[in-house]
């Protein structure tokens, strides 16, 4: 029994592992942007493809990725996710030019999609619902919240004492551990189904309906949310989304069985988990920005300026399971996004004078806090009463939930902080360095303040959509993982 519980803690260590490196090569390219922009002559539009190639072919193939692993093996298409994923990594880190790297970045994020819910799928198997499940996955939320926080501090050590390329490195000797461990230890997990027909064009048109509608937010600020590519850009990916929900009501064996949506926590889950990725991602953004450009910092003194991100989630994210064991999940979904949007308001308040103890820590102690408690009760919610052969879907969509509310999320509030920025300095009487400097301050403040507004979003979906039986939660007192 000892050597079973053993086995398990290994094999949860291996996921988060793998989770860990798909979620932290989100975040730790930003630090090294500056350098590379340099290295490769880029102008500010390709520079920030390279963090959207990889949400976009991450965000747009996650469903795909999560109903492969259902139907030809769990364990399977996660040794083939790592593999690709480090491969890709030694390229990008071998990278001759913008648009190489901006490719290879791509075929990281597909293989990252294959990779993050095939594991998340293992863990669900692995650990029986209730209690167990909960500390199962209050590891993996914690990996997942923070995982952001910690890639811009690796981020910034790695591009100041190393150079930018180690930023992708890293993942090879890391990559090639998790692919020998996974291999001995995670069980075969065969395919839960009886056919492997995958829904090709359901496949297809979702992907490219994500896809499209991320580029579009992307281009938009750009091009204007009104123009003649943006309209394309949105009306195609609406063209599809319908064509997508209507193969999936025809076909015998749908990538999304539109039924699974009848699971009414799992539908609230995921809005949640999409509101709240909206406003995260932008906390990164915006603040490594303000931190290096406004108050001059360094890589490294911006990386460990958001440390306190994983730190304060590392503790709430460990005391999750038993606040849920106590009251259930409901009430802390409710109160989890008020605490990261009041996080989100005092981070609102920025000046160009500011200083790091005053402006930015108390804002990122208070988000921590409700994030670590929020991330693990929405993967509690998002997976209770989940069918075996339905795991791998499952998990593809919170992880699909999670990336595209953070791509979302990050285009609609860069563009509303540019236009703030414009707007201001249009508006000035005079256009000294300084007032360009209080524009893009003030564009960062109101970046800020519109994300509160995902955070209330989020908390009213937990207040009105989910469920809960009134009372604790009954488990089974004997489960466990020690």
């Amino acid at each position: 029994m000892k050597e079973k519980i053993k086995s398990h803690w290994f094999i949860l260590v291996i996921l988060a592992l793998a989770q860990f490196m798909v979620v932290l090569d989100v975040s730790i390219v930003n630090v090294m942007l500056p350098t590379v922009q340099k290295a490769f002559h880029l102008n500010e539009q390709s520079l920030q493809w390279i963090i959207t190639a990889y949400t976009l072919t991450f965000g747009g193939f996650l469903l795909f990725g999560g109903r492969a692993a259902d139907l030809f093996g769990r364990r399977k298409v996660f040794l083939i996710g790592v593999t690709v994923f480090s491969l890709a990594s030694l390229l990008a880190g071998l990278s001759q030019s913008g648009g190489m790297l901006i490719t290879i970045r791509a075929i990281q994020g597909l293989a990252g999609a294959f990779m993050s819910p095939a594991a998340l799928s293992i863990v669900l198997v692995t650990y029986k619902e209730g209690h167990e499940r909960n500390l199962a996955l209050s590891v993996w939320g914690a990996v997942a919240a923070g995982g952001a926080a910690v890639g811009v501090l690796l981020g910034g050590i790695l591009t100041e004492y190393l150079g930018w390329r180690w930023n992708f490195f890293i993942n090879v000797p890391v990559g090639i551990f998790v692919l020998i461990a996974a291999y001995y230890l995670v069980p075969k997990h065969e395919s839960e189904e009886t056919h492997n027909d995958l829904d090709l064009f359901g496949a297809i048109s979702i992907t490219s309906s994500l896809m499209l509608l991320v580029y579009g937010l992307v281009k938009a600020p750009t091009a204007g949310w009104t123009s003649h590519s943006s309209l394309i850009f949105f009306g195609l990916s609406i063209i599809l989304m319908a064509a997508f929900i209507w193969n999936e009501n025809r076909v015998k064996n749908p990538l999304v069985p539109l039924k699974i949506f009848k699971i009414r926590n799992l539908t609230a889950a995921n809005i949640i988990q999409l509101f709240t990725a909206a406003s995260l991602f932008s906390v990164f953004f915006f603040a490594t920005l303000y931190l290096q450009e406004i108050l001059g910092y360094s890589p490294v003194k911006t990386g460990v300026s958001f440390l306190i991100i994983p730190i304060v989630i590392g503790i709430t994210a460990t005391s999750a399971p038993k606040l849920i064991q106590k009251i259930g999940y409901k009430p802390i979904l409710v109160a989890g996004p008020l605490f990261t949007g009041f996080g989100l308001f005092l981070l609102g308040h920025l000046v160009v004078h500011g200083s790091y103890f005053k402006n930015i820590m108390p804002g990122l102690i208070v988000m921590g806090f409700g994030l670590g408690f929020t991330f693990v009760s929405i993967l509690v919610a998002a997976t209770s009463g989940v069918k075996p052969e339905q795991s791998g879907l499952a998990s593809g969509l919170v992880n699909t939930a999670q990336q595209v509310g953070g791509s979302l999320g990050l285009a609609i509030l860069s563009g509303i902080a540019a236009s703030s920025t414009t707007r201001y300095i249009m508006n000035a009487h005079s256009h000294t360095p300084l007032t360009i400097v209080e524009g893009t301050v003030h564009g960062f403040s109101q970046g800020f303040y519109i994300a509160v507004t995902f955070s209330i979003l989020a908390s009213l979906t937990a207040a009105i959509v989910i469920k809960q039986k009134k009372g604790p939660i009954k488990v089974d007192p004997t489960a466990g993982l020690a």
